[in-house]
């Protein structure tokens, strides 16, 4: 394997950020391996010094995933707050920025993406990353809240449940169809089409005019 680092042998210590390139390593190795494909000492060679250096900043791989998973959730929670835009100029157009807006940062931050997702890393052991991970959700629960004082009142559903189940629809979509690696499946249309017709058979299922 070529790796990133320039060719730069081992050493015991860092002239640049090391926390910093452990991170720039991990999100390198997640997009080559995956977040379970490689080791502590696979980071510390990528950044070019020695297998203990990384320990001055993280206790183990669990731990830096950790940290790449809170910055990926960070900017997770900008780009849908981005999208959403105070749900204007009306609920459904920001809805569908908002999906297109979850699907792209799938496609575009495959690495970030699995940290967060799929390295199992354990959000209830870390508060920062637990807070982190609902900001995030945050956001759709914002728009979730708008959506269902659109609803019909006699029924109404509780804006969590309907939060829950669009991120549901979502994140299937986006993990399946939205991928950038060789695990996408293929489908016969955009993973964008297939998040709108599915939003538009649930909003009627809510008796919304979608």
């Amino acid at each position: 394997m070529s790796w990133k680092s320039g060719g730069r042998g081992p050493r015991g210590y860092h002239h640049g950020d090391l926390r910093e390139d452990l991170v720039r390593a991990a999100l390198e190795l997640i997009k080559e391996k995956g977040p379970g494909g490689f080791t502590f000492a696979d980071a510390a060679r990528w950044a070019g010094v020695s297998p203990a250096a990384p320990y001055r900043h993280y206790r183990d791989r669990d731990e830096l995933l950790g940290d790449v998973a809170k910055r990926g959730f960070g900017l997770f929670a900008g780009r849908l707050r981005e999208a959403w835009g105070d749900g204007k100029p009306n609920t459904g157009e920001a809805f569908r920025r908002l999906g297109k807006a979850y699907l792209d940062f799938a496609r575009n931050e495959p690495s970030y993406y699995a940290a967060m997702f799929e390295s199992g890393v354990s959000i209830a052991g870390d508060p920062e990353l637990r807070e982190m991970a609902d900001r995030s959700f945050q956001q759709l629960r914002d728009a979730a809240e708008v959506l269902v004082a659109k609803m019909p009142a006699q029924g109404r559903p509780p804006a969590l449940m309907v939060a829950l189940h669009i991120w549901s629809m979502t994140h299937g979509i986006a993990s399946l169809f939205a991928r950038a690696d060789a695990a996408r499946r293929p489908l016969p249309m955009s993973a964008e089409d297939l998040l709108e017709a599915q939003m538009l058979i649930y909003l009627k299922g809510l008796g919304v005019d979608a």
